[in-house]
Parts: C-alpha cells; structure tokens; sequence
C-alpha cells in the first residue's frame, strides 16, 4: 500500500499563525496613515488580505506539487533568465523613494528581487546535487553559481538594495555549507568579500549614516537616529502585556513604514513582550522544522532546496527583528509573512508551500 503523503503540521500551522498576524497588524499600524495620506484607512489591510489569499493559493498548489518536478534543466534555466530579464528591466522603471526595486501593476508594486531569491535556491540546489562530489574543485563546482547568483546580487545592489543581496548571498552560502564545502574556503571567500563589501558600504552616504547611526542613534536623535530610537521606544514602552491592539502611539507618525520595515515594533508595542515572543517562536518553529525537513529529504536536491527556503524566511525574519530591538543598522527588509507587501508575502508563502511538499515525501528516522 502506498504511503500516505503527509505535510509538516507543525510547519503549516506556524506560517498560518503568522499570516494571520500579518492581517490583524498591518491594519492596526496602517489605518491611521492610511487616513492622513490617502482618506481610506482600510487601504493597506484590503491589499494585504488580497495579497494573503493570493500566497495562501500558491502556497496550496505548491505543497501538491512534487518538488522533484524543479530539478528540470529547462525549468531551472527558464526561470533564470526570466528573473535576471525583470532585475534588467527594473532598473528602467520610475524611482520609488530614490530606489527602483518595484514595477508598477495596477496601483501594485511587483518586486522581482524577491522572485530572484526562488531562482536562485532551485538553480543552487541544481547545480550542487551534480556536482558535490567535487565540492572542493571550486571551479568545477562552484564557479557556476558564482556567475549566476553573482550577477543577480550585482543587478539587486544596482536598484540598490543591499539587504535583499546580502540576503541572497546568505542564502546561497547556507545551502553551499550543507553540500560539505570545506570551512577553510568559506572564511577565505568572506576575508577576500569583506573590503568588497565594506566599499559597497560606504560607498552610499546613505549606508554610512546609518552606520554610524546604528554606533550612536542619540548623536542625532532627529535625524539619522531617529529610526531606531522610535523603534526602541516601542518595543520598551510595550512591557509584558502591551498597551493593547490598536493602542500604540509610535505608530501615529513617529516609527517610519510601521506596517512593513517596522511592524514588529508595533507588535512590542501593542502586544508587549508576549506579543513579540509568539511572533519570534513561530520563526523559530520554522527553523526547526526547516532544518528537520532538511536533514530527513529524500534526496540531496530537496534537501538543498528545504534549506534554501527555510534561510530564505529565517535569516530575513532574525535580520528584520534585530534592526527593529537595535542590534543591527537599519535596512529596508521586511519581516516575513508578517509585513505589508505583496511580493515578499506572496514568495514566502511559495517557498514555504515548496518546503511542506518536501516534507511530505520526507524518510523516517
């Protein structure tokens, strides 16, 4: 008798939990500035809730998809050349606050960044399962994703948006590891990248205020440091319980973007210290059975394909949440599943749709 295909409840439930979440907070921080900016204070949450619909539906038809289907030269490449054509064409659309990431569909914003992610798993996962045999033959191995995923970082630092690369590469480096990669190689590759990406730091003034914003926030309160200051003052004035939902006051214009960069100092806020620890279990549910699905897949390719996706959702959550508490200096990602957007909300949602098929054919331990 057949086995009976069985996906991660564990899994599902905690990325049900948070889209959920994402409903509920995105109105509560967005329909006052909703108001002020546009006179319709359910604008944000109607987009957020089509947009949820819209990634819980992929989400379904990717979980009964059989993921073995992906490990298609044709399919793979296809989608490469359709990602890196929109990261091409991106650079050509009107700017949005100094920055040209989105194209405009229908009053929408369409980030092929964030399809660039899902390219570039699946082109990895590829090009390793073949070629892992050899891991430390780096140019046999390795100098494929390297032009790949190389030029995808470059076209995403020309938008610029240094964050989703940073991510990308991050990515990338997580699923390189799993594939046996001797460590010596990789402190060697992040030694040569470190004045590379040190440049690319500095190389903004931008980059560098926010820098030496993140160092001393309270050297200008006003301006630089005003970010994280409204961020901190969130999450501490939240205490265990909060001040209760729709009861935050940083939100009213002082957190900037409080329904996407900042949602989480929204949730400290609003729903206290409980709050933000259910939120922050949840990823770490996620990174669990991530990992779980990683190391039970039944072949190599899904399991460079689960890790793929679960540091696709991870390290973006944990990047997002430490700019929020000031440990990192501040960057425009989102929180994951959680934030306002359409793009990100909807590629989390396929990704983890991808990673619960993999757990349905996953082996017994």
């Amino acid at each position: 008798m057949a086995r009976t295909l069985k996906a991660d409840r564990i899994l599902f439930t905690a990325t049900l939990l948070l889209v959920c979440a994402s409903i509920v907070m995105v109105y509560s921080a967005s329909a006052l500035v909703a108001l002020e900016r546009f006179q319709q204070p359910y604008l944000f949450v109607t987009r957020q809730v089509m947009w949820a619909v819209l990634g819980l539906a992929v989400l379904w038809i990717a979980m009964h998809v059989d993921y073995r289907t992906y490990r298609n030269d044709a399919f793979v490449w296809a989608l490469v050349a359709v990602v890196a054509l929109t990261l091409v064409a991106v650079l050509f659309s009107a700017p949005v606050n100094g920055t040209r990431r989105w194209f405009g569909i229908g009053g929408l914003g369409v980030q092929p960044s964030e399809l660039a992610k899902i390219a570039c798993v699946f082109f990895t996962a590829l090009v390793l399962e073949r070629r892992m045999a050899r891991i430390d033959d780096l140019a046999y191995s390795l100098l494929p994703i390297a032009i790949v995923v190389g030029a995808m970082v470059g076209l995403i630092l020309l938008q610029p948006d240094f964050g989703t690369a940073m991510s990308l590469v991050l990515i990338v480096t997580a699923m390189i590891f799993l594939a046996g990669l001797h460590y010596r190689y990789l402190v060697g590759t992040l030694l040569v990248m470190l004045p590379a990406i040190y440049l690319v730091l500095v190389s903004a003034p931008y980059r560098r205020r926010r820098l030496l914003a993140f160092w001393d926030p309270w050297a200008d309160p006003l301006g630089d440091g005003f970010q994280i200051i409204q961020s901190l003052i969130a999450v501490g004035t939240g205490g265990v319980f909060g001040r209760g939902l729709m009861a935050g006051v940083q939100k009213l214009f002082y957190l900037p973007e409080p329904h996407t960069d900042f949602i989480y100092a929204v949730i400290g806020e609003e729903l206290g210290l409980l709050g933000a620890t259910a939120t922050l279990v949840c990823f770490c549910l996620i990174a669990w059975r991530g990992l779980r699905i990683t190391m039970r897949a039944q072949d190599t390719f899904g399991a460079f394909v689960a890790l793929g996706m679960t540091t696709m959702i991870v390290v973006q959550a944990f990047v997002n949440m430490s700019v929020v508490l000031g440990l990192m200096p501040t960057k425009g990602i989102p929180l994951p599943l959680v934030s306002a957007g359409g793009s990100s909300l909807v590629i989390s949602l396929l990704g983890m749709g991808v990673l619960l098929n993999i757990s349905q054919h996953e082996t017994a331990t």
